[in-house]
């Protein structure tokens, strides 16, 4: 179907219905503006969102738990799915709603054209037709001019009374009438031939093809609608690979979810490598109490009752557990449960549980290799330097790069020593920790002496060149308590003890040590010890021979100083041992 055949006459009608066609396709072009628009705000609510949820701290401190590795996954798979939203936003303003912008100006333009070309064809097709109408209407007057002036001529002609001048006057104006009359009919008849000459080009050549540009313009128009339908779809549709890949990490995430593995993370991330705390000593009070039928009240008591009940007597035979006592290491015990005492943080980490103290160690030392590995490689590059300008001294003096070069130099020695330092401190972690379980049965027997041993385990001190002292001798366990710090009655020295382990706040810690033997601890005031256990310092040696310790689980009491390995702590020297 052509306009031009078939629409001729609505020349006002297509000039509407172009310029509905244009409006149409803005209004498209806006719908998929604001559709870009939803996918740019989708895609930076969902990048916040990520960027809410993901992890603030740094990698080392980042959980391992597989449910939380899965979660960070899910949120990179969908940081991704936020980028692929991005590219739908900006394919569909490059590739749609530019291009269709674009295409409505030149609609714009080109029919613009086409309307100013039609109705200028029309407005010379109306000036045709006015000067054909008024030379219609000209000889239509002068044909009644000259008739009139006919019937004039004839009447007088006619009439007797007439003067020959009137008659010749009056044939005169007819003759003139008739001659305007026909010249008027000449200029009217070629006006009229001239005028539907026009009109046939007007309605069958030019409008026709006005029409027919504007037609073509309108079916560009709507391809390009099509299209663009097409892109808009397209657009969507090439990053439905990559979407469905972003949706197949999530899924992988969720799987990988390993409940048994996080379990066994908990275990490791938490694990002291202690020993569980020993069975409490059963303590009785009633040794003052006068009985009748003791015996047999003895006798009746299984073993392992009265067993217990001795433990509370010391080996002197006559000493009673003091109930003060008593009651302060049931209360520090119940530090096992609750808060323990802050210890100091040494450089050994010696005041950590063995399994977090390795690992502690093992990340410093990885730390160091690190720092290490760098300092390699930029002593490398400064020689590769000083090489080059050694062999073209214009472009710089070798000199210059030596101070640098021994300072990395330097900076490699302290690292390989510090190194040195915690792979020696790990290699005695590891070693206590794979001899553990063949110590654990004396540990459970502490009560055995050391004596007979033949080569005591040594200790390690921050000093490497340091040697190990003499193995010192076990004191006899003949004495009721520890030996007293100042002058007085046995009885007052006692009570002064348990008034001290009474206190409800503990005693700040100022050291720790080791021990390198068992102790039983079976007199008031001491405290049991197993080889190799880490107890913290709350009390120097005043010279006496015993210190005062505190065990992990907070119970306090005197240990012999022989016995331990200390290292206390110095605010202006640091560290310093004694054995």
């Amino acid at each position: 179907m052509s306009w031009g055949t078939e629409l001729w006459d609505q020349f006002e009608n297509l000039d509407k219905h172009t310029q509905w066609g244009i409006d149409f396709l803005e209004r498209y072009a806006k719908f998929v503006k604001e559709r870009l628009e939803i996918e740019q705000n989708y895609a930076k609510q969902l990048r916040n969102l990520v960027k809410k949820y993901c992890p603030k701290r740094s990698k080392d401190e980042e959980p391992r738990f597989t449910s939380c590795m899965s979660f960070y996954a899910i949120l990179n798979e969908l940081n991704d799915y936020a980028g692929q939203r991005e590219v739908v936003a900006e394919e569909m303003g490059h590739k749609v709603y530019g291009e269709l912008m674009i295409y409505s100006q030149e609609l714009k333009a080109e029919r613009k054209h086409h309307l100013q070309e039609g109705r200028k064809t029309t407005q010379y097709f109306e000036q045709c037709w006015k000067q054909m109408d008024n030379s219609k209407k000209k000889f239509e007057r002068e044909c009644r001019e000259a008739e009139k002036s006919q019937l004039s001529y004839e009447r007088l002609d006619n009439d007797i009374n007439a003067t020959k001048s009137e008659v010749e006057k009056a044939k005169s104006q007819y003759y003139q009438r008739t001659h305007l009359a026909d010249e008027s009919k000449n200029e009217y008849a070629a006006q009229l031939q001239n005028f539907n000459a026009e009109q046939w080009k007007h309605f069958h050549t030019t409008i026709p093809n006005i029409f027919k540009n504007l037609q073509a313009m309108d079916e560009r128009r709507t391809v390009k609608l099509g299209e663009t339908y097409r892109s808009f779809a397209e657009v969507e549709r090439r990053v439905v690979p990559i979407v469905s890949k972003c949706l197949e990490g999530m899924v992988s995430a969720a799987k990988a979810v390993d409940e048994r593995k996080d379990s066994g993370i908990v275990v490791e991330s938490f694990k002291s490598g202690f020993e569980p705390p020993a069975d409490f000593p059963f303590e009785d009070y009633s040794q003052n109490l006068s009985r009748t039928g003791s015996d047999a009240t003895i006798s009746n008591t299984p073993k392992g009752e009265r067993d217990k009940e001795l433990v509370g007597v010391g080996v002197s035979g006559g000493t009673r557990a003091d109930p003060k006592h008593s009651m302060g290491k049931a209360k520090n015990k119940l530090w096992l449960f609750g808060k323990k005492p802050k210890a100091p943080s040494l450089e050994d980490f010696s005041h950590l549980p063995p399994e977090q103290r390795r690992k502690r160690l093992q990340q410093r030392i990885d730390e160091l290799s690190k720092e290490l590995q760098k300092e390699v490689d930029q002593r490398d590059a400064l020689n590769k330097m000083k090489d080059v300008y050694e062999k073209n001294p214009q472009m710089g003096d070798p000199s210059s790069l030596q101070p640098k070069i021994s300072e990395t130099i330097c900076n490699m020695e302290k690292l390989r020593s510090e190194i040195h330092k915690n792979e020696s401190w790990l290699s005695e972690v590891e070693g206590k920790q794979s001899s553990r379980g063949d110590r654990r049965h004396s540990a459970d027997n502490h009560h055995h002496t050391p004596q007979g041993r033949e080569s005591p385990e040594g200790s390690y001190t921050d000093d490497n060149n340091q040697e190990h002292q003499p193995t010192p001798q076990r004191p006899h366990h003949h004495h009721s308590g520890p030996p007293p710090r100042q002058p007085g009655p046995p009885n007052s020295d006692h009570h002064e003890f348990d008034d001290e382990f009474d206190d409800d706040d503990p005693m700040p810690v100022v050291g720790h040590c080791k021990a390198l033997y068992s102790f039983d601890g079976k007199n008031e005031g001491t405290l049991v010890m197993a080889e190799d256990e880490v107890l913290y310092i709350i009390e120097e040696d005043k010279g006496d021979g015993w210190t005062r310790a505190r065990k992990q689980g907070g119970e306090e009491g005197y240990v012999p100083t022989s016995y331990v390995e200390i290292t206390m702590e110095k605010a202006s020297k640091g560290a310093v041992t004694y054995i």
